[in-house]
């Protein structure tokens, strides 16, 4: 049996963080990029500014789609 320490490493992508070889990923290591399922969807979606001028625009919009 293979003890952790000896396990092959890579570093994610998206919050280069180092994670180990798992078992469900025996078959696709080489493709393996994102250390999580988290990591992968945030790398996908594109970043948004956290301002209180984005939560103004967000109800405008939804006021707007109301009187259409």
């Amino acid at each position: 049996m293979r003890r952790k320490q000896h396990l092959p490493q890579k570093n994610c992508v998206h919050c280069q963080r180092p994670f180990t070889w798992r078992k469900k990923w025996a078959r696709c290591w080489d493709e393996v990029r994102y250390c999580s399922e988290r990591c992968r969807r945030s790398a996908r979606q594109p970043k948004r500014l956290s301002t209180s001028t984005g939560h103004q625009s967000t109800s405008r919009r939804h006021e707007h789609e109301q009187h259409d």
